[in-house]
């Protein structure tokens, strides 16, 4: 994990959500690293579409998984998604809105920032 990680605005990496508790390493932040293979970068706002897209494409993110710290989610709750998840629903135009400022840099290694921001929180 980074210490000092950076934003796609190049600035200091803001807390995604802590209510739910985010994150890959469940800390708040959408920082990344060796064990996470999902790469969960994006700080999005989840939409129903959102969820109801997700789950038809077998990632159930509505559903409370206590065993993985998982409370479910709902509309408006902030959650780390992984960075190839955003971009299929980018594709399929299901994406939600991302918080630039909480999203981590390497998502840029995926998809370019004229992407992320047109939806922007």
């Amino acid at each position: 994990m980074q210490k000092d990680s950076k934003n796609v605005l190049g600035t200091p990496l803001q807390s995604c959500c802590t209510d739910p508790m985010t994150g890959f390493y469940r800390d708040g932040f959408c920082k990344t690293g060796e064990q996470d293979v999902g790469t969960h970068v994006v700080c999005a706002i989840m939409t129903d579409d959102f969820l109801e897209h997700t789950k038809a494409k077998g990632n159930d993110l509505s559903t409370p998984r206590p065993e993985w710290q998982f409370p479910g989610l709902k509309a408006g709750d902030s959650w780390c998604l992984c960075i190839s998840r955003w971009i299929e629903a980018e594709k399929a135009g299901k994406a939600p809105q991302v918080v630039l400022e909480a999203t981590h840099e390497k998502a840029l290694a995926y998809t370019d920032f004229e992407t992320l921001l047109e939806y922007k929180a």
